[in-house]
C-alpha cells in the first residue's frame, strides 16, 4: 500500500519527492515523509521531514522549513507495526543512516532483540527502525554503505523494498526488494527510484526494474545491479510508452489482469499490522470498544451481494469452525425485506468492495434499526458503509479498476479469516497452537499465489481450447462450494457464457441433466475429507461424456484418467484452499473473454458499484 519515491540528479528534490508520492496518493496512506541531503553534502548531513495525515501536511511542513538539496528519498506510510504518529512514519535514521521501507520485516522482534542487547536505542514501533540500526551497526564495524546494506539484506526475513542514504556517502542512493516491487528511472545525469511507474513518467520514460533478491546502486552517473551477495547482474532497461492509464496498469493489458496478479501483495496488505506470529494471535484494535459483545456474541448474520456474497459463504465456515458461532449469510437485496429475527446476541456482518452497495447499506441500516451491533468489511476508505458501520476492518486491496472483483474477493476472505480466528481466541475455543498453525499458513499464503500466477501461460491455452463453450458448469464441495459459484459468476460476467455452480453433491439432484459431451465441467478438487466424493461425483460426469476440468492440489493416477485437464495448485490448510482455487479460476475466466474479444474491464451491463436497487 505504500509509496516510495527516490532522487539523485540536479533538480531540487522535495518538489519532485512530493509530486512522485502524490502520483502514488492512490495506494492509500497514513504519514509522510522525506529524507534529503542539505545541499546534496555530507557537511550538512540528511534532514528528516515528517508528519501525519495528507500530503498536504508534509507539504505545508516543507513550505515552512524548506530543505533545499538534489538528493533525497520520500515514503507515504499505512501503518503497519504501530500505530499512525510522526515517530513511526518513514523515514527512519540510526546514526549516519536513514531508511525508508514497504513491506514486513517478519523476524524484526529478534533482531530488534539483538540490537537492544548491543546498547542500540529505538525511537519507534516499526519494523523499519531495524533496517538503518542494522547498516549503522555494520557501518561501525567497518564496512562501507554498500557492504553494510548487503550484510542487512542477508539478515532480513519477509517482504520488503528498501531504499537507504548514508551521510558519510551523499553521491548514492541504495535500493533492494524482495516480493515487493521497486523500479528504477533512468535519465542523464539523474536517476529515480519509486514503487510504481507513475510516479516517474513526468522525468523518464528508461526504467528497469529490480527483481526479487537484487540490489541497485544508483548515483547520478548511472545504476550498477547485483543479488545481495553481491554478484554483478546485467539490466536491460524498458522503454515506456504508456499514457498515465496505461501506466496505472502497470504494463499489463487489462486492470482486471493487473488485479489478479496484485492478490499476493493486497493479502499481505490485508494481514500486515494485525498479526503476531511470535505470539500466535490476531489483533485487530477496530474492535475494542465492542470486544466484550463480540466474546459472548451468539449469532452472526453475514449480508452481502454478489462476489462479496460469495465471501460470505466462506466466512460462514470459518465462524462456526474457528469461533463455533452459527452463522447465517444472506443477500443484501433480499435481507433488506425479510423481517429477520434480531435479538441482543446477534450482529450483522456486511460485506462490500466499495462500501456503497445500495442493498448491502440498506442491510446494514436494518441492523442499526434493530440496536444490533454493526461491523463491516470495505476495501474503499470513508465509503458510506464504514462510515455508518459501529465497527469496520478494512482490506487495504488498493483500488479495483475492473469491474470483475478480483482481488477485493480474496482480501475480503482473508480479512474473514483473520476475524473468525480472533473471535475464537477471544471466546477461549480456539487454542493458541492451533491459532499460531492458522497464522502461520496465512503468512505463508502470498507465496502460493505467486506460485499458481506463475501457471498463467498454461491456464490460457486450457481457455483458448474450450473458449467456445456455450455453457459451463462449476462444482465444489464444502468450504469449496462457493468457490464453484464464483468462478461461474466470473465466467458469466467476462465473456458471457451461461455458467451455473452447485455443490458437487447437489449434482445429481438436477444438473447432471445438462452433461454431454460438449459442456466443460471445472471442478474444485483438493485433498480433503471430501476429496473421494467429489471424485466419485466425477466419474458421473465423465460417464456422461463431460469434459472435467480439474483444480486440485493432490493429482492422482484416477484424477488423470477421467480429467481432460489438470490445473495444480499447491496446498494448505483446508480453510485457506478456497483462495488458492480462486486464482485459477479468474485467470481461466480472464483468458477465455479475451479469446472471445469481450470488453474485460468493463463488461456490458455491469457497473463497478450499485448504488441503485
Amino acid at each position: 500500500m505504500c509509496g516510495i519515491i527516490g532522487y539523485i540528479g540536479y533538480r531540487e528534490a522535495a518538489p519532485l519527492l512530493l509530486q512522485g508520492l502524490k502520483r502514488l496518493e492512490y495506494r492509500g496512506y497514513d504519514s509522510a515523509g522525506v529524507a534529503i541531503f542539505a545541499n546534496g553534502s555530507s557537511k550538512e548531513g540528511i534532514v528528516v521531514r515528517r508528519s501525519v495525515g495528507k500530503l498536504g501536511n508534509l507539504d505545508q511542513l516543507l513550505h515552512d522549513n524548506p530543505v533545499h538539496g538534489v538528493v533525497g528519498m520520500g515514503h507515504t506510510r499505512w501503518a503497519t507495526h504501530g500505530r499512525p504518529s510522526e515517530e513511526n512514519a518513514h523515514p527512519h535514521r540510526a546514526g549516519k543512516v536513514v531508511v525508508i521501507h514497504n513491506g514486513i520485516i517478519e523476524n524484526y522482534l529478534e533482531l530488534r532483540y539483538e540490537l537492544l542487547n548491543k546498547g542500540r536505542t529505538f525511537g519507534s514501533e516499526t519494523d523499519t527502525e531495524v533496517i538503518s540500526h542494522l547498516i549503522d551497526e555494520y557501518i561501525q564495524e567497518g564496512m562501507s554503505f554498500t557492504q553494510a546494506t548487503r550484510a542487512t539484506l542477508q539478515r532480513l526475513q519477509g517482504s520488503f523494498a528498501i531504499v537507504a542514504l548514508c551521510e558519510s556517502e551523499p553521491d548514492k542512493i541504495l535500493t533492494a526488494k524482495n516480493s515487493t516491487p521497486i523500479v528504477i528511472g533512468l535519465g542523464e545525469g539523474e536517476n529515480f527510484i519509486a514503487s510504481d511507474i507513475p510516479a516517474l513518467l513526468d522525468y523518464t520514460r528508461q526504467v528497469a526494474f529490480l527483481d526479487d533478491g537484487e540490489m541497485a546502486e544508483v548515483t547520478r552517473a548511472g545504476v550498477a545491479f547485483c543479488d545481495f551477495q553481491g554478484q554483478p547482474i546485467e539490466r536491460t532497461p524498458r522503454h515506456i510508452t504508456w499514457d498515465a492509464i496505461t501506466a496505472q496498469k502497470g504494463g499489463y493489458k487489462h486492470f482486471l489482469l493487473k488485479e489478479i496478479h496484485e492478490q499476493p501483495q493486497a493479502i499481505i496488505d490485508t494481514m500486515r499490522g494485525r498479526i503476531s506470529p511470535q505470539a500466535g494471535t490476531v489483533s485487530l484494535e477496530e474492535l475494542k470498544t465492542h470486544s466484550e459483545f463480540l466474546t459472548s456474541l451468539k449469532r452472526l448474520t453475514l449480508v452481502a451481494c454478489g462476489t462479496a456474497w460469495h465471501s460470505c459463504l466462506i466466512g460462514k465456515f470459518f465462524f462456526e469452525e474457528l469461533a463455533r458461532i452459527p452463522t447465517e449469510v444472506d443477500y443484501g437485496s433480499e435481507f433488506r425485506y425479510r423481517n429477520s429475527p434480531l435479538d441482543s446476541h446477534t450482529a450483522v456482518l456486511v460485506v462490500s468492495q466499495s462500501g456503497e452497495t445500495i442493498d448491502t447499506l440498506a442491510a446494514l441500516e436494518g441492523g442499526k434499526i434493530a440496536g444490533v451491533p454493526t461491523l463491516a468489511i470495505c476495501n474503499v476508505i470513508d465509503a458510506s458503509i464504514p462510515r455508518k458501520a459501529d465497527l469496520v476492518l478494512y482490506t487495504h486491496a488498493g483500488p479495483e479498476m475492473s469491474v470483475a472483483s478480483t482481488k477485493a474477493f480474496t482480501t475480503q476472505l482473508t480479512a474473514l479469516y483473520l476475524l473468525a480466528v480472533h473471535l475464537g481466541q477471544r471466546r477461549g475455543v480456539l487454542s493458541q497452537e492451533k491459532g499460531s498453525k492458522l497464522i502461520e499458513d496465512l503468512m505463508n499464503l502470498p507465496a502460493l499465489v505467486r506460485e499458481i500466477l506463475a501457471k498463467d501461460k498454461p491456464i490460457e491455452k486450457i481457455a483458448k481450447k474450450y473458449g467456445h463453450a456455450k455453457d459451463f458448469l462449476y462444482l465444489g464441495r464444502g468450504v469449496n462450494y462457493p468457490i464453484a459459484l464464483e468462478g461461474a459468476l466470473k465466467l458469466k460476467e467476462l465473456s458471457y457464457i451461461h455458467a451455473e455452480g452447485y455443490p458437487a453433491g447437489e449434482m445429481k439432484h438436477g444438473p447432471i441433466a445438462l452433461i454431454d459431451e460438449e459442456m466443460p465441467v471445472v471442478v474444485c478438487l483438493p485433498k480433503d475429507p471430501v476429496y473421494l466424493k467429489t471424485l466419485s461425483n466425477m466419474k458421473e460426469v465423465e460417464a456422461r461424456g463431460g469434459r472435467i476440468i480439474a483444480l486440485t492440489d493432490a493429482p492422482s493416477p484416477e484424477l488423470e484418467e477421467i480429467a481432460w485437464e489438470i490445473i495444480q495448485v499447491p496446498t494448505t490448510n483446508h480453510l485457506l484452499m478456497p483462495i488458492l482455487l480462486t486464482i485459477p479460476l479468474q485467470l481461466l475466466a480472464y483468458h477465455i473473454a479475451v479469446y472471445r474479444g469481450t470488453d474485460v474491464d468493463q463488461p456490458r451491463n455491469l457497473a463497478k458499484s450499485v448504488t441503485v436497487e
